[in-house]
């Protein structure tokens, strides 16, 4: 490794522990409730084996990991660790915790939990149902406790991400998760013990979570995040339709939602608006998820490429982003948001093209033998329609999957599309039982690692449900997580980038240009967003 970015890495890393600063407002006013839409109720709040994104909304309120970013630099503040060092060679991370803090059932915060948390993923036998999470950590070697209040991270070998992953880590109460009894365990799904500035108050199944605050938090009174979480309590309501949602917002029974384009424009008008509620659009630096259509490479009809760029000409983004999204997104070209740097700029979007689509199903045998307006072709010795099942877990989406329906069958598609609950939905997912997901990822890392998605070692326990494989992609991203070199990694992930667009695995839908959200009139904040979140945490509520 360069000795030369490894000084660069320290450098940065000691001056975000000197240099941090206290974001928000010092004079806003504690107490209140603070109504949040979390959309879906998690299937399980477990920490260690919770797998969705609405179990980490609620979870990040409550457990803590050993530092946190700042919302405007980035850089690393203290979090449950209150210093920490980074090896001359850039191998060994020693984290130093700080005093007096407790769990929320009284215990204090120990050594031991913090090496019990890292043991738990790593555990050999995935005992802890964690197996999603090794991924990120498999280049870290063991957790070694130093003294009661020092620990220090060993890693294998140098991976640009091997300190964010070990920072980053939620701290789990060893003695609750480290031999739960039968009972136990069924409690661990439906509540949260942590450290962090809300404790788990109600959980009332179909309804609401409902979070109280932490009067002992140890950042109730460090400078740097004493002007966070003023609200009393935080009431998280599962209400799934954006509609719905907004409607709730006007009627105060919700203070904050977030939205697409569609309803930032159709759906946030009336007297209201503008004078107890209002609407917000913003753009910030932070990473951009995107929706997705992922076909599973293990299907007889989907594991042909021609097949799935037939299907790709078929889905007319062009149109449901006029339609949709008020030209407010583009086409997503490939597996990260098109204006990330790792984002490869060669790869062009696959655009609606009925002729090219009829083309790629005609190059593989693709024909409709019997005159029912269905292509079909023999294969395994059978004969088989060109039909295709999309699950859709989210009743809003339908539409964009109903106008790809209905242009695919004019191509001799048959789509059908079958909407899920989401519970069911995941535990699909997981045993792979499904022809085509619509999907979406999350924003992740501004500092894309596509290991958990698509490598094919993330087949087993990662996210690459869909069973994607090439041996070349395997090769370069393993190449780019040794990279310190930030220029080197961002040359090799656009390649990977290129190679997976090139596979077509899914049919990207779209990266938005903006962000939308709502807001009650009683609900004061300093900015629209910081630079990279919007920064809920330092709203307050006005008294």
């Amino acid at each position: 490794m360069n000795p030369k970015f490894i000084l660069v890495l320290i450098t940065s890393i000691f001056l975000s522990a000197s240099a941090f600063g206290a974001l928000g407002n010092p004079k806003a006013p504690k107490g209140g409730t603070f109504k949040y839409n979390l959309e879906v109720q998690p299937p399980t709040l477990n920490a260690l084996s919770s797998s969705d994104y609405y179990a980490s909304v609620v979870q990040s309120y409550v457990m803590e990991g050993l530092l946190t970013r700042n919302a405007d630099t980035r850089e690393w503040e203290p979090g449950l660790a209150e210093k920490w060092d980074i090896s001359k060679d850039g191998l060994v991370y020693t984290f130093t915790l700080r005093d007096g803090v407790k769990w929320h059932d009284g215990k204090p915060l120990t050594i031991e939990d913090v090496k019990f948390s890292f043991d738990a993923i790593m555990h050999p036998k995935d005992k802890y149902k964690t197996a999603r999470l090794k991924p990120y950590y498999e280049n870290i070697k063991d957790a070694v406790v130093v003294d009661k209040k020092t620990i220090k991270f060993n890693a294998k070998k140098v991976y640009f991400r091997n300190f964010d992953v070990v920072a980053g880590l939620t701290v789990v109460p060893k003695h609750l998760y480290e031999n739960p009894s039968k009972k136990q365990k069924k409690l661990l799904n439906k509540t949260l013990i942590g450290t962090g500035p809300f404790v788990l108050d109600k959980f009332k199944r179909g309804k609401s979570i409902t979070l109280k605050r932490n009067k002992n938090w140890w950042g109730n009174t460090t400078p740097h995040t004493a002007n966070e979480y003023k609200y009393d309590k935080i009431l998280m309501r599962f209400v799934k339709e954006t509609t719905a949602g907004l409607r709730r917002l006007e009627k105060g029974q919700l203070d904050f939602q977030e939205m697409g384009a569609e309803h930032f424009m159709k759906n946030t008008k009336g007297k209201k608006w503008g004078k107890s509620v209002y609407k917000v659009k913003i753009q910030n630096k932070a990473a951009k998820g995107y929706g997705f259509i992922g076909w599973n490479l293990k299907d007889d009809i989907l594991k042909d490429k021609n097949v799935r760029l037939g299907l790709y000409h078929l889905l007319d983004r062009e149109k449901m982003i006029s339609k949709f999204r008020y030209d407010m997104a583009e086409p997503a070209t490939g597996p990260v948001y098109r204006k990330s740097v790792y984002a490869n700029k060669d790869v062009k979007p696959i655009l609606y093209d009925f002729k090219k689509a009829k083309a790629y199903f005609k190059k593989s045998g693709w024909a409709d033998t019997d005159g029912d307006q269905v292509l079909d072709k023999v294969i395994n010795g059978k004969k088989t329609k060109l039909s295709i099942t999309i699950l859709e877990p989210n009743k809003e989406f339908v539409k964009y999957l109903t106008m790809y329906k209905e242009d695919a069958k004019k191509a001799g598609v048959d789509i059908n599309v079958k909407l899920i609950e989401w519970n069911a939905f995941l535990k699909l997912l997981d045993e792979r039982k499904f022809q085509a997901v619509r999907l979406g990822w999350g924003a992740g890392s501004v500092d894309w690692d596509p290991k958990q998605i698509w490598h094919s070692a993330s087949q087993k326990g990662g996210s690459n449900f869909i069973g994607y494989k090439n041996p070349e992609v395997d090769k370069l991203i393993d190449e780019a997580r040794t990279l310190i070199d930030f220029k080197k990694r961002q040359k090799v992930l656009r390649r990977v980038f290129k190679l997976i667009a090139d596979d077509v695995p899914y049919a990207f839908f779209f990266n938005d240009k903006y962000g939308f959200y709502g807001h009650t009139k009683r609900m004061k904040r300093e900015k629209d967003t910081y630079a990279y979140n919007v920064g809920i945490s330092y709203w307050w509520i006005k008294k």
